[in-house]
């Protein structure tokens, strides 16, 4: 479709709204990272200390994926009320959901103090994390995708997806400062508690910023489109959901299908790294999280220049190159770091880090423009949360019981390659976005609602 020719938003207003987008998604990156590293780093030990060491790992990332499984339960439920009541309410909702859920984990007891019931009280608030989370991602996106013009929509909606390797970077940064700090006794006695509990003083933050910025002006004015049509047919408008799945359901699989390969790569790079390293290549957690923390702060500043590409070169080549690269680096990856320096592993780590911002940077706005207003903040998260549970949530489970099972990286880089084949195949099979009017994409009316509309026509 063609750009809308309305004016530009205010630049101002604009970046108002891309920093209260950032800034809360940065803080909940923050809170569902941490959970990973730690279950990485501390969990087995606290949580699991009767199992064998590699056995606890796998059992903290199954607690780590089970947040996966319910950021689908999370889109549904912040999809629907967000299309019904607007994207600003439902991202305060979901900040302060995920900032609870992780100051309370800072204040659990572990296994040594209560038991059976400690990994219980963690996996519950997993899930809390990963509800939150699973409603967070669409509306923070749409908001920034619907407040700008088509022209730079990649370029100003990738900012929020820099959430991610801030979040990562932010979550990494105090992991590696409190293991420098303390010594290995402290930080699993009381030191990995401090980074979980100062979610609580960046949830704050993040509420004072959320808060002050104005809902979507495309939503507002498809919400009145709606009242409208409903006032003068005096029927009620279809659950978005249902809209969804009835409009949109090739572009849903296309979501979940180009996803895989952006969603496993990612904690195959970022979670399960720290497990690869400081097992299979035998070096220091405090080497590992360095590299991570340093490959995060590249990983921030290319997304946006990614971004920037897809409003030039459209939303699809820029995908591609991403999801292929990936592929084709894993076995250069896992082969970096089996020579166990440093400077091979940081390099693993950047180099993979840069193609997967390349399918990340323009998935906000891809995903944004596929779907019609009223049901885009329901369609955009049913396709981006869905998949990660076969994506993101077993991916370090899967990578970590593959190394178990085979001592060897082969089958953990054909796992990552397989993905990004599933991806090249979702994304050769999309439409191309770029520069779509987002006012002006509306899905077909059904056809019980065309003849009404036709007969009022006529008799009108």
């Amino acid at each position: 479709m063609a750009a809308s020719a309305s004016a530009p938003p205010n630049a101002r207003s604009l970046k108002r709204i891309v920093a209260a987008s950032l800034i809360g998604t940065t803080i909940e990156w923050y809170d569902f990272f941490l959970y990973g590293s730690a279950a990485a780093l501390v969990f087995p030990k606290l949580f699991f200390p009767e199992s064998d060491p590699l056995v606890g790992t796998l059992l903290s990332f199954l607690t780590y994926a089970v947040g996966f499984a319910a950021r689908p339960l999370g889109a549904l439920v912040f999809g629907h009320y967000g299309d019904r009541l607007g994207r600003k309410k439902l991202l305060v909702l979901s900040l302060l959901l995920m900032g609870g859920a992780t100051f309370a984990i800072g204040l659990l007891p572990t296994h040594a103090t209560v038991g059976a019931a400690a990994p219980v009280l963690l996996t519950v608030l997993r899930l809390v994390q990963g509800f939150a989370l699973g409603g967070e991602w669409g509306g923070a996106v749409l908001l920034v995708s619907e407040h700008g013009d088509a022209k730079r929509r990649g370029f100003w909606a990738s900012w929020p997806q820099t959430g991610a390797p801030a979040g990562q970077l932010l979550a990494t940064g105090v992991l590696s400062a409190l293991t420098a700090l303390l010594s290995d006794s402290a930080f699993g006695t009381w030191g990995w508690r401090i980074p979980f509990l100062l979610s609580g003083v960046l949830v704050v933050v993040g509420l004072w910023i959320r808060l002050s910025v104005d809902e979507s002006p495309v939503f507002k004015a498809a919400l009145a489109q709606a009242e409208a049509r409903k006032g003068a047919a005096a029927a009620a408008e279809k659950m978005p959901l249902v809209a969804v799945l009835r409009h949109h359901w090739r572009d849903v699989l296309i979501a979940m299908g180009a996803r895989m390969a952006e969603n496993i790569s990612y904690y195959v790079i970022t979670a399960f790294i720290l497990v690869y390293a400081t097992t299979a290549a035998e070096l220091s957690k405090q080497t590992a999280l360095n590299a991570v923390l340093i490959a995060s702060a590249i990983h921030f500043a290319v997304i946006p220049v990614w971004g920037a590409l897809s409003d030039r070169f459209g939303r699809k080549p820029i995908y591609l190159i991403g999801a292929v690269g990936v592929g084709l680096w894993m076995f250069p990856f896992f082969a970096l770091i089996d020579s166990r320096s440093f400077g091979s592993l940081l390099l693993a780590v950047t180099v993979g880090l840069i193609f997967h911002g390349a399918m990340y940077a323009p998935q906000a706005a891809f995903f944004s423009e596929m779907f019609a207003t009223r049901m885009r903040y329901s369609g955009a998260s049913i396709g981006a949360q869905f998949s990660s549970v076969a994506a993101g949530a077993p991916a370090p489970l899967i990578a970590t019981a593959l190394l178990e099972n085979y001592h060897s990286s082969t089958m953990i880089s054909l796992y990552v390659i397989a993905a990004a084949l599933v991806t090249v195949l979702a994304v050769v099979c999309a439409k191309e976005t770029r520069l779509r009017d987002l006012e002006n994409i509306e899905a077909a009316p059904a056809p019980d609602t065309a003849a009404a509309v036709a007969a009022d026509a006529r008799t009108a």
